[in-house]
């Protein structure tokens, strides 16, 4: 199925001209042997760019097919110094061995041979007769050496006009031939699974995912998406392709296409050691995009979609084209397929609206919803730096942020293990923002397939008596008459209490609530309007604690703490939109009243 899709996407790409040559690959070029028309002489020229120098390395695509082994066979006309001029391989202590010698010698050799093999196979090409010319002159063995030039650099040849040799057609004809023979084993023949026709089968996959392609912590190198290079491994002990019989031009394009995707920016999105590409049947507009930069006009529209129809069901009927998405992971030489996703289109947009209205939270004081980022939820997984005003990177569990990424997609639920994760972290940091609520909100959901399902609210809700919630409520009230009394001080109840509130809330509320009594009373002279809003509301939420069967809980759950900080968080969320609309009331009273007339304020809340 995923060697299919990609098969599609190499037709469309190579019928808009994205697609290179069978086999070719883009390579940096630091040098360029440009040979004469009559192929007696030809000069070295330097392409790379000045040390300091932004400009871009010379990049082609050219001749590429996956090598290894002791004995790697050469490119056609672009490959490194070793194979084009016999530059030998520099030792680790800065000298050249007789062995290095004559690897290089041997490497330079099958290289001619290629290039004289495409000579012979173009008689009536004259760029091909030019470079036969040059070849069994010794041309090649008369062009001085740089003192700078290294074995890896790679050498490509150029026609006397500037003609990339290796984008002539005879060329690219000639190299697809070759990896051809290399790959296709002993030649057997039987029907491709991919595009169900009779044709000569593979025995390995001639082209690699190009190396950091997928992010990797360790070393990056190519890698291989079918390996099976061990009888354990293999259905019945065969080897590579014998279970997976894929034809030669299903196998090529298939990953040129994979790696067309892995270089656009457009259609992939990276990871810290995973990338997602995806693409579609049908141009649509970027789904994709809006869940890593969601802007207000891109968000809208989900949710405008979702509102209008909120079943997936009858949101796939509106729009069945496909959408397809896979993510890449990488062990050592071999590509991992983590995950595969093959959804409608209409689908796909019901799910994306659902995920930004399932987490968005409340601003009291921009009075307005927030959308955030998926990888600013993974990041605010991990650790707060208090010091930096940053979390830190890389401290969230390993691989949240693709689970995350599947559950955006196909709406399903949040991974087990954030919710104890994400309370442990927040008691630890002491950090509650809108990343963490929206995450909360998430996990809190109880079904999010089902979409006559509700969760918790963004903002404030007044009827909610889960016991957690309402405790955070009252917490959230406390702190907020401490901060009126003393204003802004070195430690608050919530440095101190906040953590053992959001699990045994009993015993601090009912001391705290006993503590706020001097603050009630010095707010009482100081700012009386300001006394009588918190009073009230203090009232109301012990009161509502008296209305639970049990009274104020002693021990929370996991998902009751989880209640708590979603409490306490909307509960300041809405004391931070009253004070915003109180200051600009008495804004608005003292632009009315003039520079002249004394304004008179409501009372503070």
């Amino acid at each position: 199925m995923l060697l299919q899709r990609l098969t599609e996407v190499a037709e469309r790409a190579e019928a808009d001209g994205m697609l290179p040559p069978a086999y070719y690959r883009p390579k940096k070029i630091q040098w360029v042997l440009r040979i004469d028309a009559d192929g007696l002489t030809a000069q070295l020229h330097d392409r790379r760019p000045a040390k300091g120098s932004k400009d871009k390395p010379l990049a082609r695509d050219a001749p590429y097919a996956y090598r290894s082994g002791k004995m790697p066979p050469p490119y056609l006309l672009v490959d490194t110094a070793q194979y084009v001029l016999a530059v030998p391989k520099v030792g680790t202590d800065g000298t050249v061995s007789e062995a290095a010698r004559a690897e290089a010698i041997r490497r330079h050799r099958e290289y001619t041979d290629l290039l004289l093999t495409w000579a012979q196979s173009a008689p009536d090409d004259p760029y091909a007769q030019a470079v036969h010319a040059f070849v069994t002159s010794g041309g090649l063995a008369r062009i001085p050496l740089p003192d700078d030039i290294t074995s890896a650099d790679t050498v490509a040849l150029l026609g006397h006009d500037g003609t990339w040799l290796h984008e002539l057609p005879t060329a690219c004809a000639l190299w697809a031939a070759t990896v051809r023979a290399r790959k296709s084993g002993s030649g057997a023949t039987g029907l491709c699974l991919v595009c169900g026709e009779q044709g000569e089968l593979l025995s390995t996959i001639p082209e690699s995912i190009k190396s950091g392609a997928i992010p990797t912590r360790g070393l990056g190198r190519d890698s291989q998406l079918i390996s099976i290079n061990a009888a354990a491994q293999g259905r019945g002990g065969a080897l590579q392709l014998v279970n997976t019989p894929v034809c030669e031009r299903c196998g090529s394009r298939a990953m040129a296409a994979l790696n067309l995707l892995l270089s656009t920016d457009t259609h992939r999105r990276r990871g810290s050691d995973t990338v997602t590409v995806w693409w579609t049947k049908e141009p649509v507009d970027d789904l994709f995009g809006c869940l890593d930069t969601p802007t207000e006009e891109s968000v809208a529209k989900l949710l405008d979609a979702l509102h209008e129809c909120p079943d997936p069901i009858a949101a796939e009927r509106l729009d069945p084209g496909a959408y397809y998405a896979l993510t890449l992971g990488l062990n050592n030489a071999r590509a991992v397929v983590l995950d595969w996703l093959d959804i409608p289109v209409g689908r796909l947009r019901n799910h994306l609206g659902a995920w930004f209205e399932h987490h968005r939270a409340y601003d009291g004081w921009e009075h307005k919803y927030r959308y955030l980022p998926l990888w600013h939820l993974a990041l605010a997984a991990g650790r707060w730096d208090d010091k930096a005003g940053r979390y830190v990177a890389r401290s969230g569990p390993k691989g949240l942020e693709n689970e995350l990424l599947r559950a955006a997609l196909t709406r399903g639920p949040m991974p087990a293990r954030l919710l104890p994760h994400l309370l442990q972290r927040i008691r630890a940091d002491g950090r509650v923002d809108h990343p963490r609520t929206a995450l909360l909100r998430l996990a809190l959901h109880p079904n999010r397939k089902d979409h006559q399902v509700t969760g918790p609210a963004p903002q404030l809700e007044e009827p909610n008596r889960e016991p957690g919630y309402l405790c955070g409520r009252a917490f959230a009230v406390l702190q907020a008459i401490q901060y009126a009394a003393l204003g802004d001080i070195n430690t608050t109840i919530g440095d101190k209490y906040f953590g053992t509130a959001m699990t045994a809330p009993a015993a601090v509320l009912t001391t705290l609530r006993a503590g706020a009594s001097g603050h009630l009373k010095r707010l009482r002279r100081d700012k009386r309007g300001t006394y009588y809003a918190l009073d009230a509301r203090l009232a109301e939420a012990f009161a509502a604690l008296a209305q639970l069967d049990d009274g104020i809980p002693l021990l929370l759950t996991t998902r009751q703490q989880a209640w708590f900080v979603l409490g306490y968080d909307q509960q300041r969320a809405a004391d931070n939109a009253a004070r915003a609309a109180h200051k600009q009331a008495q804004k608005a009273d003292e632009n009315a009243s003039g520079p002249d007339e004394p304004a008179t304020a409501p009372p503070a809340a």
